[in-house]
């Protein structure tokens, strides 16, 4: 495992801020099998159970609570412990939420990230930076075509609006205080990198479409789709993670080269109805109904309809593209959770295999992080 991604994150020192969530323990779990010191900076995990439980990953790195929004107590873990490379996730993830807490989910997504980027921009050790945001960061004009990197960024919803907020800010602090053209001064990468909607086994978020199946399946329950027919870009967790952290490594060499905003998404065969992908839930859980609930509840907030990511940038210029399709997605997501539940068996030594697995299919086909790599690997 150590020898992906150029072998760049053995010995290194990583932060990473919402390692409790979803995708922050998937993260974590895969830069510690590569020999990285992963400091965890988040609040408690949101949901019982929860993917950082169930795997128990807080046993393998430093865990701290915290709240990016209190900007002395994250810059103080950033002293403390000076890290090499920063992972932003902290976030409200949520759309429908941002309904409801429309001041926390501004206060968490733009605040919270020009917090973390001034604690990166005190912290001299911090050589790169990543800021996960959302494909939801675009203006969504339910047009047909895939949106690229340079496309305008805007909002509907609350939660929407935020992410575009949080990516002008990171390119504020990409002009101001990390300008590639100046990198020779300051020595530190900045990226936003926009993932389409993931999947994967350890999701049990509200309002989310697998969560929901999940817990219905479970309990052989009936499954409730809100909007069946949004189309949306769906992906295994680890496809955005390949690509966050190839850019990563990639920025830790040249920084000046890679320090932008990049899509990872699935390919265009992948972009499915909500319905569609239910109905594959279904078929490989083997039982299970659904029902159509658009029409109930009184008036739905508003969700956008239609989105698909463009990753052509990320394709040729890093060397990135997905591994899974949907069917092989689905059916690694089901395998986890088919497990969780119907046994005893170690959770984290299931989801490390599930990623080796990823990383084997990965080299199969060649993709460039994969490989054995050559470890340029020079200190600042």
């Amino acid at each position: 495992m150590r020898k992906i991604f150029n072998d760049i994150y053995a010995g290194k020192t990583v932060l990473i801020t919402g390692h409790t969530g979803f995708k922050g323990s998937w993260l974590s779990i895969w830069l510690k099998s590569m020999g990285a010191s992963v400091i965890g900076y988040a609040l408690p995990p949101a949901t019982v159970p929860n993917m950082f439980e169930a795997t128990e990953i807080g046993k393998h790195l430093i865990n701290i609570e915290g709240d990016v929004r209190d900007t002395q107590h994250l810059e103080q873990v950033m002293a403390n412990y000076e890290p090499d490379m920063v992972f932003h996730l902290a976030a409200q993830p949520i759309v429908r939420l941002s309904y409801e807490f429309p001041h926390l989910n501004y206060e968490t997504n733009i605040m919270g990230t020009v917090n973390l980027l001034e604690a990166v921009r005190k912290t001299d050790s911090v050589r790169v930076c990543t800021v996960i945001t959302s494909d939801k960061c675009y203006e969504n004009k339910e047009w047909p075509y895939a949106y690229r990197e340079n496309d305008p960024l805007g909002g509907y919803d609350p939660y929407s609006a935020s992410k575009a907020c949080a990516e002008l800010v990171v390119g504020s602090y990409q002009k101001s205080f990390f300008n590639p053209d100046e990198y020779n001064q300051h020595k530190t990468a900045l990226s936003s990198v926009r993932a389409g909607n993931v999947i994967g086994g350890g999701d049990w978020g509200p309002d989310r479409i697998v969560p929901d199946c999940i817990r219905a399946l479970a309990k052989n329950n009936q499954i409730t789709v809100r909007n069946p027919n949004a189309i949306r870009p769906w992906q295994h967790v680890l496809e955005p993670l390949s690509g966050y952290l190839w850019l990563t490594a990639l920025m830790w060499n040249q920084g000046s080269t890679y320090s932008s905003a990049w899509n990872f998404g699935p390919s265009n065969f992948d972009n499915l109805t909500v319905g569609q992908l239910v109905d594959k839930i279904v078929k490989y859980w083997g039982s299970g109904t659904w029902q159509n609930a658009s029409a109930q509840n009184g008036k739905q907030v508003h969700e956008a309809n239609y989105l698909k990511l463009d990753c052509t940038k990320s394709q040729n210029l890093l060397g990135w593209s997905p591994v899974y399709r949907i069917d092989e997605a689905i059916e690694t997501t089901l395998d986890w959770y088919r497990t969780y539940y119907a046994s005893n068996e170690n959770i984290f030594d299931l989801t490390l295999a599930q990623i080796q697995t990823y990383v084997k299919k990965a080299q199969e086909i060649g993709l460039s992080w994969a490989g054995k790599g050559d470890s340029n690997d020079s200190k600042r």
